[in-house]
């Protein structure tokens, strides 16, 4: 449960769910001490963790406010530590990833001279390859797309760390939805999106994103991505609709989302993956997939579930990689 806490004006609690990231929290913790703008409390809630990750934590002593629950799950820790908190901004970082020096001070610096209730900054991968090798992705640079969450709806994404926002509007959505096994950051901007039009973009690099192997809550399980992505979809179809704010223009993003979801979906459940493809075209009869070329013939000539099996069987003739959970781009 959220509750309101007293808060010193413009000050920045970090909130950081942990479990078993023994690895990488020292790191995440460092981070946020290093900042131009150090935060004003540093929050870490251990899901549960049994690789001694709270060894870690503890040991920066009073620097950090450490508290440990039962596993949960990630939206039980972010609600949690949130519950503690007391920032009038809150920057919430998972325990993998880590902030570069002058991130907090740069978007407080915008929330406060802006207004706003939430602001969001470019991002980039680091890597950590089987054999050791580490390396940095280029930058991914978000953009500022006309429509925030017509452009969430679609399929448009932010690392959660290289987002703020300030202390009301996570109130006012009431947290993160500890219900999704997957796509939680998605659902939780997307709501953000929906109840305030009142974010802004801040251009520049300031949060890493780490990627070591198919290890994230999006990409560890195929299955678990695509549904928790339909069950995101389908909620904010319902909360669209039930506002009277279901337009022309999101039922397009909508239908991209549940197309690309129902070609994930495919591979392991054709008949649910026909029934959302179905819906994607009811929902908007001029709806026109985002696919290459042969893909497209073979929709046009095959239907749905036969384009799905040549582009299968494709992928495996070239032994295509694609990440767990997303179709081959040129499939």
């Amino acid at each position: 449960m959220l509750g309101t806490v007293p808060h010193d004006p413009m000050s920045v609690s970090v909130i950081i769910p942990c479990y078993n990231a023994r690895r990488w929290i020292g790191e995440a913790i460092e981070s946020c001490l290093a900042q131009t703008q150090p935060p004003d409390e540093i929050i870490v809630v251990d899901d549960g963790s049994n690789d001694g990750s709270g060894e870690v934590v503890t040991a920066f002593g009073d620097k950090v406010r450490y508290v440990r629950q039962a596993n949960a799950g990630g939206c039980s820790a972010r609600n949690a530590g949130f519950a503690l908190s007391t920032g009038t901004f809150v920057q919430f970082l998972d325990a993998d990833d880590f902030l570069l020096p002058t991130k907090l001070q740069h978007h407080c610096s915008v929330l406060e001279t802006t207004g706003a209730a939430a602001v969001y900054g470019d991002w980039r991968h680091q890597f950590h390859e089987p054999d050791g090798r580490v390396w940095l992705e280029e930058p991914k640079v978000s953009g500022r797309p006309t429509d925030v969450l017509e452009a969430l709806i679609g399929g448009w994404w932010v690392s959660p760390a290289a987002l703020m926002f300030r202390r009301e509007i996570v109130e006012a959505i009431g947290g993160w939805d500890e219900g999704l096994p997957a796509a939680q950051d998605r659902d939780f901007f997307q709501r953000v999106a929906m109840a305030t039009d009142e974010i802004v973009y801040a251009p520049g690099c300031e949060a890493i994103y780490r990627r070591y192997g198919a290890v994230t809550v999006s990409t560890g399980n195929a299955k678990r991505y695509a549904l928790s992505h339909l069950q995101v979809s389908e909620k904010a179809e319902t909360l669209l609709t039930e506002a009277e704010r279901l337009t022309p223009a999101y039922k397009n993003a909508l239908a991209q989302s549940y197309f690309l979801l129902s070609r994930n979906i495919a591979s392991f459940d054709e008949s649910r993956a026909r029934s959302v493809e179905r819906h994607a075209r009811d929902l908007d009869p001029d709806f026109r997939p985002s696919a290459g070329a042969i893909y497209l013939a073979c929709y046009r000539l095959l239907g749905f579930i036969g384009a799905e099996r040549v582009a299968r069987l494709k992928r495996m003739l070239v032994g295509a990689r694609f990440s767990p959970g997303h179709v081959a781009p040129d499939s």
